[in-house]
């Protein structure tokens, strides 16, 4: 069948998008963006059964089963953009202009564009049946499991032979040998990456490779695969030199192969080796066919980066809607971490141009490698190569093309000067990934064009799009940022507020110094005026996480926001909710008939929460201690809904009960919830355990992320959902019980005592110089001489936790804040409107309320009646 009727396509053009990887996501995502008018209905044929993901990084995904969704996935749920997933093209035909896929259904269309990306390929050798490739989710799942698999059946860690020493191979066998594997490397080349990088360069990181233990055969290649006698099982490999090793698993990942089958077939011209022909318009040999990415080959060239593919796809992108964009040049600027190594490359890295100049400073016992090349007269800089420490890319990439201010040598950061700051012109290229510009990026900054300025990174990445692909730009931004700030007359401060000079920092660093212990003694030291709604609750967080004495005494429960005064969340319609804490979801049958009792004497609408708990709302402000005597004395505790602190632990059944388990997620749940109960913070902040790398707590979407691994815990850091989701990013492996909770009490209090107000995990990270690798360095490493102290602190949390309601409870003047009114103590409010929904009572809208439809509630026992 025909699934376009000819009336649809009249209404709209239909275009086809064959492929589901990242270069047809960012097509998809421009005209979801520019199609203002809904010209074009977009059909997205996708093989795979994911959504498109981040195939850069792949690698992270072999420590557990992370999201790699590109954003924005929403594209997907408009009503012009469609994306078929599990559907295979299997035939074009460019004269009736459709494409069948192999369930025999035909899309007709108008416009029809290739992203059909490349596979991995494998050499035609003997044994050749038995090797892996390192290519999609699928793939990288697989040789996870294979690792695990083969180490059990060996009784040894598993013996893995990657084929191919570039970016992918590196990738492959670092991801691997952190799994346990004994990885080993072999590449034709005579040194690692030597597409990218001079034997100088690829001399460098083979060397920090090695020192990982990661074996290298260079100089030679496969030349069979060798198995058991009945070819079930590999035992190793032969190379073209005659050597063999031993080897229970070969990934090859040697470069990629168009899949341009589908355009052979319907008649559509190939470059020179293979791929889509296309020009500068991305277009092909065919009217209305296009091609990007991967499968395009432009000037002869097919390649694998995800700048050019971006770019490719913004070309096709304003041509469908009648501009006139071209694609003009390939920007091959690679920078990566392969294997926890820094590697960038940028520009003529090899110095090809005639009579280049090569200015090189090499460390070989370091492993630090790093070369500009420029000009004969050293002013204009060509490219430029960094290993182990590729901190000048970010910097110097903007300048590629352009007069350096000072002699070349002085922005090699090995020279231990700080490079000179040149003033980067407006067409400088500062994220390659998403084509933007050093110009673009200050328009954001300044509103031009009538949007709203953008003025922090966060905003200045959202708005821009510059720092949210790949992320090695993000240093620049924020320095361009800054500068141009300080060109508006605006002070880069970090003043808390107009009643502080100083930073939340420096606040919480002066306050434990001098164990300051009330507002007025802070306000009178450090501060002036009276104070405000900002610098109040963050003074009120300073002196409980330091204190953890009753948040309410002692004055400090005048600044406390409105849910931290009542130890209750408030909702819309001014009444509370109620959280009690249920330690990683668990709980027994006689709590739950405790928690069903309050909600119906106190007629009380029930919620289970994304995070494992129940909510109960519709409370007056004088039933909270009622309620909550009740659910004290049945043994439960305060959530800390309404606080930054520790919302909850989350968890799956672990090992307890499912057969996929290999750790107690429960107990450990449990055991961090019970520790970090009650801990104030600049920002609330979640956990989440997983009993395997199955993910069925969400971990990663955490600001503390727990997976399960047979050796032990693997330990995120920095994740979180709300307005900017964020993944948590790995920070240590295979850890024991006590080390993982020891790195735990590291992280919480270092990002307690820096970050900013109301700064969550993730953008804190974001902001600290280094972000994952200076978190690394600090709690894994103890980089600043802090693990004692910031340990002890935990501690004396730890030891000093008292249940805030439990306390309340105890003391009749701290319940007196409990009251309507405080001229009627005893008195109700009178004007809870509600009405019955599914069985149970919400807040009335201003309509049901003129309608009569509203219930209005007095008293204390609430009868629930059906409509």
């Amino acid at each position: 069948m025909i699934q376009n009727s000819a009336e649809s396509r009249r209404s709209r053009r239909e275009v086809i998008v064959l492929g589901g990887g990242p270069a047809a996501h960012r097509l998809a995502d421009a005209l979801h963006a520019r199609d203002t008018n809904r010209a074009l209905r977009v059909s997205v044929l996708s093989e795979e059964a994911h959504l498109p993901y981040d195939r850069v990084a792949l690698s992270t995904r072999l420590a557990g089963a992370v999201d790699l969704t590109l954003n924005p996935s929403g594209v997907w749920d408009s009503d012009h953009v469609v994306l078929h997933r599990n559907t295979r093209a299997d035939a074009v035909d460019t004269v009736a202009k459709t494409v069948t896929t192999a369930s025999g259904t035909i899309h007709a269309y108008d416009e029809l564009v290739f992203a059909t990306g490349s596979s991995a390929p494998v050499p035609d050798i003997p044994g050749s049946a038995l090797a892996r490739v390192y290519r999609t989710i699928d793939d990288v799942d697989f040789l996870a499991a294979e690792v695990a698999r083969l180490a059990d059946a060996h009784g040894r860690p598993a013996r893995v032979l990657v084929a191919g020493g570039g970016l992918l191979g590196l990738e492959a066998a670092g991801g691997l040998a952190r799994l346990g594997a004994d990885a080993a490397i072999v590449h034709s080349g005579s040194w690692l990456m030597s597409a990218q990088l001079d034997e100088g360069a690829g001399q460098a990181l083979g060397r920090i490779i090695a020192g990982q233990g990661i074996a290298l055969h260079l100089g030679t290649r496969p030349r069979a695969i060798l198995t058991t006698d009945d070819g079930a099982s590999v035992t190793g490999v032969k190379f073209s030199n005659g050597q063999s090793v031993a080897s229970d698993l070969v990934v090859f990942a040697i470069g990629i192969r168009p899949r341009d089958e589908l355009a052979a077939a319907a008649g559509i011209a190939l470059g020179p080796r293979g791929g889509i022909a296309i020009g500068t318009d991305c277009a092909s040999s065919v009217e209305s066919v296009w091609a990007i990415g991967e499968v395009a080959s432009f000037q002869g060239v097919c390649t694998g980066l995800v700048a050019p593919a971006n770019a490719m796809a913004e070309v096709v992108a304003d041509r469908l809607l009648g501009g006139g964009a071209e694609f003009t040049s390939i920007d091959d600027a690679t920078k990566l971490k392969l294997s926890g190594v820094d590697v960038a490359s940028f520009g003529d890295a090899l110095a090809t141009t005639e009579n280049a100049l090569e200015i090189v400073y090499a460390d070989p016992a370091r492993g630090l490698y790093q070369k500009i090349v420029t000009t004969n007269d050293a002013k204009i800089l060509l490219g430029g190569i960094f290993v182990g420490d590729a901190s000048p890319y970010a910097s110097l990439r903007p300048l590629l093309g352009s007069a350096l201010s000072s002699e070349p040598a002085a922005y090699l950061s090995a020279a231990g000067a700080e490079a000179p700051g040149d003033d980067l012109p407006d067409t400088a290229l500062v994220c390659s990934c998403n084509n933007v510009s050093v110009g673009a990026v200050r328009d954001a900054v300044h509103g031009v064009g009538g949007d709203e300025p953008c003025s922090t990174l966060p905003a200045l990445k959202t708005c821009s799009r510059a720092g949210t692909q790949c992320g090695s730009c993000v240093p620049l931004v924020k320095k361009i940022l800054e500068t141009e700030l300080t060109k508006t007359g605006a002070t880069i401060s970090r003043a808390l507020c107009e009643h502080f000079a100083l930073s939340r920092q420096e606040l919480f660093e002066s306050v434990r110094v001098l164990e300051l212990r009330s507002f007025d003694d802070i306000l009178s030291r450090f501060g002036t005026g009276r104070g405000c709604d900002v610098c109040k609750p963050v003074v009120a967080s300073i002196l409980a996480s330091q204190t953890d004495a009753y948040i309410l005494d002692a004055g400090r429960g005048g600044l406390q926001d409105t849910n931290d005064r009542a130890l209750a969340n408030m909702q819309k319609d001014g009444t509370y909710s109620v959280v009690p804490r249920i330690p990683g979801g668990e709980i027994t049958p006689q709590k739950l008939a405790v928690i069903a009792q309050v909600a119906t004497d106190f007629g009380l609408y029930t919620k289970i929460t994304g995070g494992q708990r129940i909510d109960m709302f519709g409370a007056r402000l004088d039933q909270l201690p009622d309620i909550w005597r009740i659910l004290v004395d049945a043994g439960f505790e305060s959530g800390q809904a309404y606080g930054k602190a520790l919302r909850n632990v989350k968890s799956c059944v672990g090992s307890t009960w499912c057969r996929f388990g290999v750790q107690d997620s429960v107990s450990m749940a449990i055991r961090l919830e019970l520790r970090f109960r009650g801990l104030r913070a600049p920002h609330k902040f979640k956990f989440g355990v997983s009993g395997c790398a199955r993910e069925c707590a969400e971990a990663r979407g955490k600001d503390i992320g727990v997976i399960a691994t047979d050796m032990g815990w693997n330990l995120y850091v920095g994740g979180n959902g709300g307005f900017q989701p964020t993944h948590g990013q790995l920070l240590a492996t295979d850890l024991d019980d006590e080390t993982l909770i020891r790195y735990i009490d590291r992280y919480m209090m270092y990002y307690i005592r820096t970050a900013d107000r109301l700064q969550r995990t993730a953008r804190w990270m974001e902001d600290l110089d280094g972000g994952i690798d200076h978190v690394r360095a600090v709690v894994v490493e103890d980089s600043l001489g802090l693990a004692d102290e910031l340990e002890l602190a935990m501690a004396a949390h730890v030891d000093n936790y008292e249940d805030e309601w439990a306390a309340t409870l105890a003391d009749p003047e701290r319940l007196k804040r409990f009251r309507s009114f405080v001229n009627a103590p005893d008195a109700a409010d009178p004007g809870l409107a509600r009405v019955s929904e599914r069985g149970q009572l919400r807040p009335a809208t201003i309509e049901e309320r003129a309608s009569g439809k509203a219930i209005l509630l007095s008293g204390t026992t609430i009868p629930v009646r059906s409509d």
